[in-house]
């Protein structure tokens, strides 16, 4: 079995990612390839999408969101994601045992002795007349019915995890700033949430597997399910094994991949990106090795906005007063340093609709 070191999986990641070449193809198509883009913070998507995409125009996706074809709702891993409407819809049902699990571990004693399928029908009845509230506000009119569990219990329980949402605009949209108010996801769309296959069978799961792959491969199933917090996809790996090739890492693991999807090779040039906070190039791995070292591993789950030279994480990176501050974590050679900073600039450009170019890179730390 081919070994694939940890430069070919980068340079793999890479490719899938968009972060090689930016993608000359509309932003709809990009959030479905990319099985949609972690947006817990409003605005991070643009950076991102704006590092992936060719000639990127924040009003179209601004506009995908008003016209209801993208919808910001908690999906993988119970955070709120940018996706698709038609993934929102197919994706929900088949998350929704790993929504109220995660909810539960975290408030197993405050919950206890509730019946959920009784609090998640009061919860639909409430938000049935389409008008749109906050979580706290929902939980509020609960909180009655249930006053042991707590407001802060019974929100994250509700939305996510019993009541599909969908957080409307303006929040998300460009240089907008708006809190969350949630209507139900199948009235905001218009179309009712799939349900589950009558059969017992899980086509749902083996599309997650082959679109999980064609955006982030080759990959192991521990990082499949580190990408979507689901536990019960190794039916539906073994349904499609047949359909696809396998590898090995450094390490022995056993990686899969779709047989025509890209892997470049090792030498391939990778230019400087600037990945938003929270990013799946990063975070849709068990094992983030390809991408960034052990030491900085931590930053990954901070927020921290990530500078990729040569393929890897190499600095972190914010915005003060419309000047893009950029932090090394390694030494940059004075080619590296110029790219970064070129690189910088058209950031800030972007971020500020051209009112400003400044960057400013620091020193870096001590070896």
């Amino acid at each position: 079995m081919t070994v694939l070191d940890t430069r070919a999986l980068n340079r793999a990641t890479l490719a899938r990612q968009l972060l090689l070449t930016r993608a000359d193809i509309p932003v709809l198509d990009a959030v479905a390839h990319l099985c949609g883009l972690q947006a817990q913070e409003p605005q991070e998507p643009f950076a991102g999408l704006w590092s992936r995409l060719r000639a990127f125009d924040p009003a179209a996706l601004s506009d995908l969101l008003t016209g209801r074809r993208v919808v910001r709702t908690h999906l993988m891993r119970r955070t709120v994601h940018l996706v698709t409407a038609d993934d929102a819809l197919a994706w929900r049902a088949r998350h929704n045992a790993m929504l109220r699990q995660r909810v539960l571990g975290t408030y197993r004693r405050e919950l206890d002795g509730i019946d959920l399928d009784e609090l998640a029908a009061a919860g639909l009845a409430v938000m049935a007349d389409d008008r749109p509230r906050s979580t706290p506000e929902l939980a509020r009119t609960l909180a009655g019915r249930w006053p042991q569990a707590g407001v802060r219990a019974l929100g994250e329980l509700l939305i996510p995890a019993l009541v599909p949402a969908a957080q409307l605009p303006p929040r998300g949209l460009w240089r907008r700033k708006a809190g969350v108010r949630n209507v139900l996801l199948s009235s905001w769309l218009g179309r009712e949430i799939d349900p589950p296959a009558p059969d017992g069978s899980d086509p749902v799961g083996e599309a997650l597997v082959r679109r999980y792959l064609a955006a982030f491969g080759p990959a192991a199933t521990s990082d499949l399910r580190a990408w979507c917090g689901l536990t019960g996809l190794p039916h539906a790996v073994a349904a499609v094994r047949e359909e696809l090739v396998a590898f090995r890492d450094e390490r022995g693991r056993e990686l899969l991949d779709l047989p025509g999807a890209p892997r470049p090779g090792p030498g391939t040039p990778a230019p400087v990106r600037f990945l938003p906070a929270f990013d799946n190039a990063v975070l849709g791995y068990h094992d983030r090795g390809r991408i960034i070292d052990d030491a900085h591993r931590g930053l990954s789950v901070t927020g921290a906005r990530f500078v990729l030279v040569d393929g890897r994480v190499s600095a972190t990176w914010d915005v003060e007063d419309g000047t893009v501050l950029v932090t090394p974590l390694r030494r940059f050679s004075r080619a590296e340093r110029s790219e970064v900073a070129e690189e910088g600039e058209a950031l800030a450009a972007f971020l500020s609709e051209g009112e400003s170019r400044g960057v400013r890179v620091a020193m870096a730390p001590p070896s």
